[in-house]
């Protein structure tokens, strides 16, 4: 029996995951949700400000990505969401919440080329100042299983066939 998949695309904020999650999801046929859509307005206009969201702030967020993909794995459906995830909470509250088959892809690269792909984006609500405030959150996924990584020093369509072959190895098919 092919189990649907839901593949969270992670990692501090300027590394692609929404650019990275759309291909997979493309590639997969999958459906994609672009989890900054659902952050409560708090988190935005925090964000916004420069402020960095607390584990309280975000804990909502989760329970909200992690609703969603299970909402989709009830209907046999595959997902992909994008979401920072930058935590082993976190990471380990979206797996309780999918009850199973959750897979992550996390997008690596170094605080210059993030800074870099940051400034560059237009109509973001993340300010840049907040990159050093995600990298010292940020527990790297390193050794936690299901989870394919990936450096970001490379085009999007390139990010994305690595880390599909990365899933395909983890037994992630279309």
């Amino acid at each position: 029996m092919n189990r649907p998949h839901a593949i969270i695309v992670m990692g501090v904020s300027g590394c692609g995951k929404s650019s990275v999650g759309e291909k997979l999801a493309e590639a997969l046929r999958l459906a994609f949700v672009e989890g900054d859509a659902l952050h409560p307005a708090a988190n935005v206009e925090k964000m916004s400000k420069g402020i960095p969201l607390t584990d309280e702030d975000r804990m909502p967020w989760l329970d909200r990505i992690g609703e969603d993909i299970k909402a989709s794995l009830e209907k046999s459906e595959g997902i992909i969401v994008s979401c920072s995830a930058l935590k082993r909470i976190y990471r380990d509250r979206l797996r309780a919440a999918a009850g199973g088959n959750l897979f992550f892809v996390y997008l690596e690269g170094s605080r210059a080329l993030l800074m870099r792909r940051m400034a560059e984006r237009k109509g973001h609500f993340m300010p840049v100042s907040l990159l050093d405030s995600q990298l010292a959150t940020l527990e790297v996924p390193t050794g936690e299983q299901g989870v394919v990584t990936v450096d970001i020093d490379d085009t999007v369509e390139g990010i994305a066939t690595k880390a599909f072959k990365g899933l395909a190895a983890l037994g992630v098919t279309g």
